[in-house]
């Protein structure tokens, strides 16, 4: 039921956002003249500070923040379950420095480190200006940054997962027969560890829609003109008792999505 609910409350979200480009006006059209007027049949949820379609910014943000969060947990998952294969399969001093180091970035405190590491000027390490200051450049180094943080619990589980599979009759049976490596952990480890690695990596999503939300709010992820719903309510700060709902839509769409992923990642774990 859970599934079912959180499914369908995802579709309601998802559709409309990549939809949006046929459907919805273009987010960036600016109309000075419509400054902050209230929802309308013009601007169903009104628009901001420079006439812009809030509805249009909306979901257009919500096409950058699920791509961030889709990707992010992807690659945060291929990283982890790859360190944690083998750290499980190894054992021994590779399994203890593949394990220490999980724990010194666990250890570490995720928000300062993040902001630290968006704070790094690009054009000081070489990168082009060209590169540099293009949208595609400024969403990617955010997916790369959550993501070398973001692999920590994905390791451990998958690590937990194959060490507890190495015990197993037949991964023995497997390796008393000389089947290679390779082999074994394809056929015998990986199967079995590939369900809690996508039950990991979905509930890790709302995390990191919320990370993007915090490091755009504070200024340091997606930066307008691109629209993401953390730099949407960062917008929508200087004018919180002027025109409150410009915060309140962005919210309560990063609420329901990130409720919506934690209810579908808690019933696939149940399941």
């Amino acid at each position: 039921m859970k599934v079912k609910i959180a499914l369908a409350l995802l579709v309601l979200i998802a559709l409309p956002v990549l939809l949006s480009p046929w459907l919805a006006q273009d987010p960036s059209a600016i109309d000075l003249a419509g400054r902050l007027i209230a929802p309308s049949a013009a601007h169903w949820l009104g628009s901001d500070e420079l006439g812009r379609d809030e509805l249009a910014r909306l979901l257009a943000g919500g096409r950058v923040s699920l791509a961030v969060a889709v990707i992010t947990s992807a690659l945060a998952a291929v990283l982890g379950g790859l360190i944690g294969l083998a750290s499980g399969w190894w054992g021994g001093w590779k399994d203890a420095a593949l394990m220490r180091l999980t724990d010194g970035i666990i250890a570490l405190p995720l928000l300062p480190l993040l902001i630290v590491l968006a704070a790094l000027d690009p054009l000081r390490l070489g990168v082009p200006v060209q590169l540099a200051t293009s949208e595609g450049f400024a969403i990617a180094r955010l997916i790369v940054i959550i993501a070398l943080v973001g692999w920590t619990t994905i390791a451990r589980l998958v690590r937990a997962q194959t060490l507890s599979l190495k015990a197993r009759d037949h991964v023995r049976a497997a390796i008393a027969l000389g089947v290679s490596p390779v082999r074994l952990v394809i056929r015998h480890i990986l199967p079995y560890v590939t369900s809690p690695l996508l039950v990991a990596a979905t509930t890790s999503m709302g995390g990191i829609i919320l990370t993007e939300s915090a490091l755009s709010f504070l200024g340091l992820g997606v930066r307008p003109p691109v629209a993401s719903w953390g730099n949407m309510l960062s917008g929508a700060m200087d004018l919180v008792w002027s025109a409150p709902l410009l915060a309140l839509w962005p919210g309560i769409a990063i609420f329901l999505t990130v409720f919506a992923i934690s209810l579908l990642g808690d019933g696939l774990n149940e399941i």
